[in-house]
This record gives C-alpha cells, sequence and structure tokens, in this order.
C-alpha cells in the first residue's frame, strides 16, 4: 500500500468538502477502495498505484474548478468525478477542461467575481456570443437572471453597447398591486428588486446610482417597452413566463439593428389568470429554427443556491 498528499492551501475547504462534509463523503465513497484522511490543508490518501493515479487526476480537477469558480456542488463534484472505470473521450475532456477554465464574466465590487458555475451557464454564455437573441429557460435558482445579468455588465464595461435595459411583466403573484403603498414607481419597484440584487453585485454602488439616474441603465416594467425601438443595447426580460402572446411579440420586435437580447423564464412558475396563455410557450414553439435565437434549457442540476432548494424543487415535480 502506497501514500499520496496532496495540498488543498489554494482553496476554501469549506468549498471543497461542502457542508457538513456531504462533498468528502461523496469522495471516499466514489473510490472505496482508498483511505482518505483530510487534515487542515492537506490531503493523505492510501492506497495502491493505480487507484492513487486515478484519484490524483481526478482531485486535481476537482481543485481547479473549485479555485476557479469559488462554488462546488454536488452536481459539479459527480461531474468532474465521473466514473473512475470510465475512460474520458477527448471530446468529452475538452468539453469539461474548457468548462473548468471558465473565464470571469465580470469582476464586481471588493474583488467578487461573478462566473458561470455551471454546464448550462457556460452554454448561456457561448450562446450570446454567437447569437443576438437568447432565450434561458428553467427552474428558480438555476442562475438565469445573474448569468443574464452579468453578461449585460461585461457588454456595457466592454463598451459592446451604451445602454443595459432590464424588465419583468408586473403580474401579481397572490398578492393585489391596487393595495401596496406609494406611487407607481414604489409598486413596481418590489416586481424588479432581483434585478437591482444582482446589479449590486456587479456594479459599485454610486457607479450603479449614477447609470440609473442618467438611464444608462433602465430598469422598467414590460409595459413601458411599448412603442420603442431599442437599439446600441442589451436587454434583459426576466420572468418571461408572465408575458402574454402579444406582450412577448411586443418586446421581441423592439430590437434593433445593434443589440442583444436575452429572454429568461421559468415555465413551471406562471403567475398569469388561468385563462391566460403564456406567451413564453408559444416563443419556445414557433422560434426555435430561426438562426439568431439560440435556447438553452437549466434544469435542477444548474441550482446555485442552497443544497435544499434542488430537494425542494424535486418535490414539487420541476425536475424531470
Amino acid at each position: 500500500m502506497n501514500e499520496l498528499k496532496l495540498s488543498i492551501e489554494n482553496v476554501n475547504p469549506a468549498v471543497l468538502w461542502g457542508p457538513n462534509n456531504d462533498h468528502f463523503e461523496i469522495i471516499k465513497k466514489q473510490y472505496p477502495k482508498l483511505k482518505i484522511v483530510a487534515r487542515g490543508s492537506e490531503v493523505k490518501i492510501l492506497g495502491d498505484d493505480h487507484e492513487l493515479n486515478i484519484f490524483q487526476e481526478k482531485f486535481d480537477h476537482l481543485l481547479q474548478h473549485v479555485e476557479k469558480f469559488e462554488n462546488l456542488n454536488i452536481t459539479d463534484l459527480e461531474r468532474i468525478l465521473g466514473s473512475k472505470t470510465t475512460t474520458t473521450s477527448s471530446t468529452d475532456q475538452t468539453t469539461t477542461d474548457k468548462f473548468a477554465s471558465g473565464e470571469v464574466i465580470v469582476f464586481g465590487p471588493n474583488g467578487l467575481m461573478v462566473k458561470a458555475r455551471t454546464a448550462n451557464q457556460r452554454k448561456m454564455v457561448d450562446s450570446i456570443n454567437q447569437s443576438d437573441i437568447l432565450f434561458a429557460i428553467g427552474p428558480a435558482g438555476t442562475g438565469k437572471t445573474y448569468t443574464a445579468v452579468a453578461l449585460a455588465v461585461r457588454a456595457l464595461k466592454n463598451k459592446e453597447i451604451k445602454r443595459i435595459i432590464l424588465t419583468r411583466p408586473a403580474v401579481e403573484a397572490g398578492e393585489n398591486l391596487g393595495f401596496l403603498p406609494g406611487d407607481l414607481k414604489e409598486k413596481i419597484d418590489p416586481y424588479l428588486r432581483p434585478l437591482y440584487d444582482a446589479l449590486d453585485d456587479m456594479i459599485p454602488a454610486e457607479k450603479l446610482k449614477f447609470y440609473l439616474e442618467n438611464r444608462t441603465i433602465e430598469i422598467a416594467p414590460l409595459a413601458f417597452m411599448r412603442g420603442r425601438t431599442l437599439d446600441n443595447c442589451f436587454v434583459i426580460l426576466d420572468e418571461a413566463q408572465n408575458a402574454t402572446d402579444m406582450q412577448l411579440k411586443m418586446f421581441l420586435t423592439r430590437m434593433g439593428p445593434s443589440a442583444k437580447f436575452i429572454v429568461t423564464g421559468d415555465v413551471t412558475q406562471i403567475d398569469l389568470p388561468k385563462k391566460q396563455q403564456s406567451g413564453l410557450h408559444t416563443a419556445l414553439r414557433i422560434l426555435t429554427d430561426i438562426k439568431g435565437i439560440e435556447i438553452v434549457y437549466l434544469s435542477g442540476e444548474d441550482v446555485v443556491r442552497h443544497k435544499l432548494v434542488r430537494k425542494i424543487l424535486e418535490a414539487y415535480g420541476d425536475i424531470q
């Protein structure tokens, strides 16, 4: 029996080993022939040479992922570890390497690095680079909106566009809009809060305030898009499942010659009246084959919130 020692000093052990050491337990189960002991910044592994070589290769990929993305969920862990008895094809390895070495989308305040954390988020990044309209469809917590906002902020910082426009349908989700206090803006702002939250992570407070005041960044309800031509800008329609057929058609046809559009939505959380059809269903059906429009489907495997979110989605049947 031989011994292998590996250093983990360049990564956050809490991220690597997971809450309650869940990731560590998965790793040990994946390699039952090895004795794995983690102490401080060092991991000691005992076993035969063949098993140790396989483990070291996979564990190196794991460390690279944690170091670059500062995040690790169970889906990532299982994808990287794979099956130790299966040879990875060159195509699969290229895809994995490309994802593991993913670049920062945008740097936020205090050195925050916003990156694609899952394969489908990475697909969003690649798709918007190649196409002018992107639909990102998936359940709660998959990072659709956050990744879309990061892509818009990157385009603004790179001076690829002059403005960012973020919009949502102002649809009541169990509460009555009319009974909220304040003027129209104060009534609408709570519906747009997730967009503000994402921007807060990516743009310093004073600069964001300036951008909002001079309308470099505009956040408005979907109804405010009617009659406009949106050009030289990056436009995100969030919660598109709550847009009707006519609203979504209206939005998509606002597109100017030099614009990028991202439409995000969750077809399992439609808040429209029961007799009202979601325009997102129609759009996904009739726009699929149009060149220049990409559709990326995210799933429960892309959830980057608390690990319980995935289990909740499973319980509600949002993951097939």
